[in-house]
């Protein structure tokens, strides 16, 4: 991906410019890292292998955490391993690719989130028609619906940046390529270009949080009818995904619903968004849900016994 641009790398300051501080989160982020593969991938091969988990709510939850697994590649790596150089380079390329990839899984996971949200409306609000709505043919169309979108979102904001002029400064203030950082590098008017951005963001995320708040509503509201056996059932498996939602929506707003102004502050708020959240995903869902916990027990007793049997 080639522009007029005399530029052909960015330098990324990174969390930190301590060397002590570096240190200390080159280890931190390590270990997110490990958690967030591990942990994810625990929550696939656990959806995957159980007859009990076949509900489209865990087919959601596997996707949901296939999508992270993908996401936290895109900067977790670069951030680990530019603790411990002090020049931290990106390429043009690389620098485009790592826009893309940030936008395209992130919203992808918002899709999904949003997805997740609807399915939970219908299993509570419409359980008479919960199975001929909620269809896997119907599942499958809805990731293919969230893979679509992101890979659509991307797209403009990737090649609204990728068109713009680099020719002075080359330094991003941030652990990784995103939108606000380059729009205030480019050496001609953004001013256009970043209202399309924002307008691009801020339109998803608002529809999607809509959305989100509305089901919810309409859920807490039906409950009321229900015995209190199913309302802690429906409160548990939703809390979870409020829990989600607030921890990847709330960053993501603050980030990408206005102009950035400070971009020191919107990189801290970013970590939450690239990595806490895709870590906590897989404890927030299984600690707080005693079907997959059952079903994790099952498999690891199944993992053991098979051992015992060689």
């Amino acid at each position: 991906m080639e522009n007029a641009s005399s530029v052909k790398q960015f330098i990324l300051l990174g969390l930190s410019e301590d060397q002590g501080v570096q240190k200390t989160c080159f280890v931190m982020f390590l270990f997110f890292y490990v958690i967030i593969v591990a942990g994810n991938l625990l929550i696939i091969i656990t959806v995957i292998s159980s007859r009990r988990l076949n509900s489209p709510m865990y087919f959601f939850l596997c996707y949901l955490s296939f999508v992270d697994i993908c996401y936290s590649p895109v900067t977790a790596p670069k951030m680990i391993a530019d603790f411990l150089v002090e020049n931290k380079t990106i390429s043009f390329v690389g620098c485009m690719a790592q826009l893309f990839g940030v936008h395209f899984f992130g919203c992808t996971e918002i899709f999904i989130l949003t997805v997740m949200a609807y399915d939970r409306y219908i299993a509570i609000c419409r359980p008479l028609h919960y199975t001929t709505l909620m269809t896997r043919g119907a599942c499958g169309r809805l990731v293919m619906g969230s893979w679509a979108g992101g890979f659509v979102h991307s797209i403009v904001q990737t090649l609204l940046t990728a068109q713009l002029p680099f020719c002075g400064p080359n330094t991003i203030d941030h652990y990784f390529c995103d939108v606000h950082p380059l729009l205030q590098l480019a050496c001609t008017n953004t001013y256009l270009v970043g209202i399309i951005v924002v307008a691009n963001s801020g339109m998803i995320a608002l529809s999607c949080f809509f959305i989100l708040v509305t089901s919810y509503v309409v859920i807490l509201v039906s409950l009321k009818s229900q015995t209190s056996e199913g309302r802690h059932k429906a409160l548990s498996t939703c809390g979870s995904h409020i829990t989600v939602v607030i921890l990847f929506f709330g960053p993501c707003t603050f980030t990408y619903i206005r102009p950035s102004s400070n971009l020191s502050e919107d990189k801290r708020v970013a970590v939450f968004y690239t990595v806490i959240t895709p870590m906590l995903n897989p404890l927030i869902y299984t600690l707080r849900n005693e079907e997959v916990k059952s079903a994790m027990r099952k498999l690891w007793s199944r993992k053991l016994g098979s051992e015992k049997g060689k």
